[in-house]
């Protein structure tokens, strides 16, 4: 199989929405692709069947922030400091979904390990949350409330959430790698009442953590980049090909 690399640096939440969809749409059978890349303007993003009902949509726009629903489930993100990754690969009998997210988390981990030593205390969630009820609860509006079995925590708390969407035959699994703790700020954009906001404050506190507050010292994105393509390398056993491809998806998202 023929892996290709995207680092795609800053794009809108629209066009990271679409690289991705199309990725996955385009992908040849014998293709994998793993993609890198970041938020400009910062951007919140809902899943594919997150209604906007409990958003502050005035707020949003005076502070000028993209608004995208993402191809994938979940709940919403701001899409701030962090790097965020995306794969697209296609199902088989030896890797379907579940175990393809599994080992996606793994490599990312491997890359994490690499970049700086410490994470290697990094673990996979090991229990599955009952979605169905907590999709019931207000602070589920908040895609960082909860893990999902094998997402990656630190000592408890979640560093890199992600979510899949099977397309045809293809999976496509992107995720947010969280480098600093503006994500949080999520709680700004809820028209939610202010008890409950503060509840999701205090969850997201104890909920999550970022690489800036596991390492203490600011993340430096291009190493990040680098460490997290060579732990998919080691961990796939591949050799990214095809790095510069032209790859420059039409804005149609939907």
């Amino acid at each position: 199989m023929r892996w290709t690399f995207f680092d795609d640096g800053f794009n809108s939440g629209s066009y990271n929405m679409e690289f991705d969809l199309k990725l996955a749409r385009t992908l040849e059978e014998n293709e994998a692709a793993l993609r890198l890349y970041r938020w400009k303007p910062y951007c919140i993003s809902l899943g594919a069947n997150q209604s906007e009902e409990s958003l502050d949509l005035k707020k949003i726009t005076e502070d000028r922030l993209d608004l995208v629903k993402r191809p994938s489930g979940g709940r919403a993100i701001l899409h701030s400091e962090e790097l965020t990754y995306s794969v697209a690969y296609h199902a088989s009998e030896l890797l379907n979904p579940k175990d393809l997210y599994k080992e996606i988390n793994l490599a990312l981990k491997k890359g994490l390990t690499l970049f700086d030593s410490i994470l290697e205390e990094l673990d996979l969630e090991h229990l599955q949350p009952h979605f169905p009820s907590f999709y019931k609860k207000d602070k589920s509006a908040v895609c960082f409330a909860v893990s999902s079995q094998n997402e990656i925590n630190y000592k408890g708390k979640k560093l890199v959430g992600s979510a899949q969407r099977k397309i045809v035959n293809v999976i496509l699994q992107h995720g947010s790698i969280l480098c600093g703790d503006y994500h949080k700020r999520i709680t700004d954009y809820l028209a939610l009442p202010d008890d409950m906001l503060c509840e999701i404050r205090d969850e997201m506190d104890t909920t999550t953590t970022d690489l800036h507050e596991i390492l203490g010292y600011e993340i430096n994105i291009t190493d990040l980049i680098a460490n997290i393509k060579k732990g998919f390398e080691l961990h796939f056993g591949i050799d990214f090909q095809n790095s510069q491809k032209e790859f420059k998806p039409e804005l149609s998202f939907n």
